[in-house]
């Protein structure tokens, strides 16, 4: 309603500027014509009333036009002056041109049932003053524009209305679906990771009699509860925050290279699980938070997987730092996390059938990468150990200029 205001008001004012401009130029014409004494006073003091109460009116129209659309019939003072001018300096004269503007306000203020009732009676006075028919048509031409204008101007804002409307109903879907994205990411990468560890531990406990088997057990139990209790608060304090809020000046960087190496480690309660090989080359910069952890949440994916579904017996990664070979290239930052285990298909998984059966933590890796901006490759491993058990490769490529303020994630 406010933009559909503010044009009618910006229209109306126009009316008023177009009335002065003329009346300022068809004056000297009229007054030409008139005969010397009474008659050119008369005519002089009709254009200078009517030119000033169109000042008054272009000045301080966001004061008197509600006046208008409170009191119809104020406008009929408007037709008289514009009469009055048509009386004393008679139709034919180039002021004859003020008379359109009435019906035209009355479009603009009032709408066609106002439109009509001003520009009917307006044609109907010039046509018995004019004796012609140009004028008077074109009073009604002018009615009918300004209702024209008004209805373009509602049938406009009520498109914007419904427009902006639109987009901010999408706007809040997608911040809805990000989040619960974001939520099933870490609740992936973080709880339900820890129950299924302690569920293998429970497991490995109903399955020993050994009484210092038993204490261990229980005591990688109540460690793994713990944690996945830790987890838990973390995700509501999230909840509750803002989790990935920018990075001030003074926030320290991460060095991925040490949290890999911890990634790499087994962990209490990975029964059997193995180790993995960090390798890094290039010169290697702290990296934001949040890019860090997506990237790190990558890697242990990665690394879980190998551990608990592709039976593999060698780990490797691969953390690279390429800096740009020509101008058009640019540096970028490579993780790599290869193993022997059975591998996955040739032409990379299916992440639409991943979700409809329920295998969220590819189609999570997919997101962590999408996140930040990097290219993420799922396939074979290059150097298979054998065509029964190809390995798997996952490849996070990063572009350095992401990490920039023009192209932060």
């Amino acid at each position: 309603m406010a933009l559909q205001a503010n044009a009618l008001q910006a229209l109306c004012r126009r009316v008023f500027a177009f009335r002065m401009l003329a009346i300022a130029l068809g004056a000297p014409v009229a007054l030409g014509r008139t005969a010397p004494g009474a008659p050119t006073y008369l005519v002089a003091g009709a254009i200078l009333l009517t030119f000033m109460l169109s000042y008054a009116l272009f000045r301080d129209w966001e004061r008197l036009g509600p006046l208008l659309l409170r009191h119809r019939w104020l406008l009929a003072c408007d037709m008289a002056l514009s009469g009055l001018l048509l009386v004393t300096a008679t139709p034919e004269s180039p002021l004859g041109f003020v008379s359109l503007c009435t019906p035209l306000l009355a479009g603009l203020v009032y709408g066609w049932r106002g439109s009509a009732v001003y520009a009917a009676l307006q044609a109907v006075a010039v046509a018995a003053l004019a004796g012609g028919l140009t004028l008077p048509v074109l009073c009604l031409v002018a009615g009918a524009a300004g209702s024209s204008l008004r209805d373009l101007l509602f049938r406009f804002g009520a498109a914007s209305r419904a427009l902006t409307d639109t987009r901010a109903r999408l706007a809040v879907a997608e911040a809805v679906r990000a989040e619960r994205e974001r939520l099933a990411r870490d609740m992936h990468d973080s709880v339900a990771k820890t129950l299924h560890g302690l569920a293998l531990a429970a497991d490995a406990l109903a399955r020993t009699d050994d009484p210092d088997a038993v204490r261990r057990q229980a005591g990688l139990l109540s460690d793994a509860a713990r944690q996945a209790a830790a987890e838990s608060r973390t995700l509501l304090a999230d909840l509750r925050t803002q989790p990935d809020t920018p990075d001030t000046p003074d926030t320290p960087g991460v060095h991925l290279p040490p949290e890999l190496h911890r990634l790499a480690e087994t962990q209490p309660g990975q029964a059997g699980a193995i180790g993995a090989e960090v390798t890094t080359s290039g010169t290697l910069s702290p990296l934001p938070a949040p890019v860090a952890r997506h990237l790190l949440a990558v890697a242990a994916e990665a690394l879980d997987n190998a551990r608990r579904h592709a039976a593999a017996t060698r780990i490797r990664i691969t953390l690279t730092a390429t800096a740009a070979d020509t101008d058009t290239d640019t540096a970028h930052l490579t993780l790599t996390v290869e193993d022997d285990g059975r591998g996955l298909p040739a032409d990379g998984p299916d992440l639409a059938a991943l979700r409809g059966a329920g295998h969220y933590g590819l189609l999570g890796m997919a997101e962590h990468a999408a996140a930040i901006g990097a290219r993420l490759h799922l396939g074979p491993a290059g150097t298979p150990a054998s065509p029964a058990r190809p390995g798997t490769r996952i490849r996070v490529d990063l572009p350095l200029a992401a990490l920039t303020p023009e192209g932060s994630p």
